[in-house]
């Protein structure tokens, strides 16, 4: 089952969530990177928000 996009609950909102077409997009797009890019770094260094945003640093010099 998937997530209610439409739900206003902001537990998870440091996470990004590889099973979720919708959060790899909008990761992607905000760090002008490829979705696929999004879900190999989220296998290798895991869904936190603010580990992936550092990391995402790194690959783009």
């Amino acid at each position: 089952m998937s997530d209610d996009e439409g739900k206003r609950d902001f537990r998870d909102r440091d996470r990004v969530s590889a099973d979720e077409d919708y959060e790899v997009r909008y990761f992607a797009k905000q760090h002008r990177i490829t979705p696929e890019q999004v879900r190999d770094l989220i296998k290798e260094h895991g869904n936190d928000r603010k580990l992936l945003d550092r990391e995402v640093r790194k690959l783009r010099g």
